[in-house]
Parts: C-alpha cells; sequence; structure tokens
C-alpha cells in the first residue's frame, strides 16, 4: 500500500531548530535526509521525496468565475503550521510505515539532538474502478 508521509512544523519551529543550525549540523541534517532516501530506494519503499521551500513562497490558486486563476501569495499569517516536505512511500504494512515515520521524526538538529518532527501518515486512496 503507498502512504504519503507529511513532515510539518509552525514557523516558529522550524526558526528555532532548522535556522540556529550551524552548517555542520545542516549538512548532518541534510545527509540524514539522503541516507534514508538512499535506503528507502534500495529497499523499494521510496516512490518519491522532496522538501519544500518555507511558506514565503507558497501561492494559493483558485478558480474564478470566468475560468481564470486567481493567485494569493504568502505568507500565510493566519496559517499555523506548514508543510516542509514530503515521502510517497510503498510499504507492505502499516506497521512499516510507522516504523519510517517515526525514524524520520529523529532527524538530527541543535547538537545532533534528535528534532522529534511531528510526522503525518496518510494511506493514498484508490480510485474506485
Amino acid at each position: 500500500m503507498k502512504y504519503m508521509l507529511l513532515m510539518s512544523g509552525t514557523a516558529a519551529d522550524m526558526a528555532e531548530t532548522l535556522s540556529g543550525l550551524t552548517p555542520d549540523e545542516m549538512m548532518a541534517h541534510v545527509r540524514f535526509m539522503h541516507e534514508l532516501n538512499e535506503r528507502l530506494a534500495e529497499s523499494g519503499e521510496l516512490v518519491t521525496a522532496q522538501g519544500l521551500t518555507g511558506p514565503e513562497d507558497a501561492r494559493l490558486v483558485q478558480a474564478q468565475a470566468d475560468g481564470s486563476a486567481l493567485v494569493t501569495d504568502g505568507p500565510f499569517p493566519e496559517a499555523k503550521e506548514f508543510l516542509a516536505g514530503y515521502w510517497v512511500l510503498d510499504c507492505e504494512t502499516a506497521e512499516r510505515v510507522y516504523e519510517l515515520a517515526g525514524y524520520i521524526s529523529t532527524a538530527p538538529g541543535k547538537g545532533g539532538a534528535p528534532l522529534n518532527i511531528m510526522v503525518e501518515v496518510r494511506p493514498i486512496g484508490e480510485a474506485p474502478e
């Protein structure tokens, strides 16, 4: 079954945990993510994964009555949380995806300490035939 794992947090959380990192600590964090993705690719569980830019780059797009797109730029002060990155994994069991989400949560932060970031796990539904 395919699952989407979503790593999100508040702007304050992200500023506190990631922007305060030294260059070496940031490289350790990035290396953790690269190594994780390599292992998931080798196991055949990785479908795709991406980190996202901050909410200041996000846009909301909504179709108008005439069919044109209304684009609203961010950041969105009313939003308490934003999506920092995601994985789409194909795992045999829910237990396996929970194990991986728990590991992802331990990505290193300041001084190498685990960030313990919340990771949302969502099964990917299939359209009825």
